[in-house]
């Protein structure tokens, strides 16, 4: 036993003192009124806080406007659209539906995206290869999840931009189903 106190125990071992719960989180950082007033709305609907807070959110996304939109959306009405469990995904669909809510650093990532070949599908034009990246049927998912962590790395300056993966910047050579059809039908 250690002097003046209890012997420690595993627990206050694991904790490791910056770990927060999930309820926790948000309230260590709510004003106290509106903690206190989260805590009495939360006993009203039978409620954890956590669940109450969540709830909350949720309903209060149908009234935040996606900024940028040409139609007035709402973050609930766009979030099939905005969210997926994949990163990489998510960071995807956030630069084709709502790029003015990126982050610096997931701008970072993306201008590096829209300057890489390899994801976009685009036509060779003049001996160089051409694309839009504003336009989302043109962009490789598979091709992008893959090399996702890479990109990252390149645009947190952990690796470098000789990292990336490269495409072919010359014209290939077109396949027995690029031809015309027409000529080969026995008509």
């Amino acid at each position: 036993m250690e002097k003046g106190g209890s012997a420690p125990t595993k627990e206050k071992g694991k904790r490791g003192g910056g770990k927060l719960s999930r309820s926790e989180t948000v309230t260590v950082r709510l004003d106290p009124k509106l903690n206190y007033l989260c805590e009495l709305a939360a006993r009203a609907q039978r409620r954890t806080k956590s669940s109450f807070i969540e709830w909350a959110i949720d309903h209060a996304l149908g009234f935040v406007g996606v900024p940028g939109q040409v139609e007035s959306e709402t973050i609930a009405e766009a979030s099939a659209a905005l969210w997926d469990v994949d990163e990489a995904d998510r960071l995807a669909q956030l630069a084709f539906n709502a790029p003015v809510l990126m982050t610096h650093d997931e701008q970072l990532i993306w201008r590096l995206v829209e300057n890489n070949g390899l994801l976009w599908r685009g036509n060779y034009v003049a001996g160089e290869w051409t694309w839009r990246s504003s336009q989302i049927g043109s962009f490789c998912w598979e091709a992008f999840r893959e090399h996702y962590q890479t990109f990252r790395a390149v645009a947190e300056g952990r690796k470098p931009q000789s990292d990336l993966p490269t495409w072919q910047k010359r014209e290939t050579q077109a396949s027995a189903f690029d031809t015309d059809l027409d000529s080969d039908v026995p008509f």
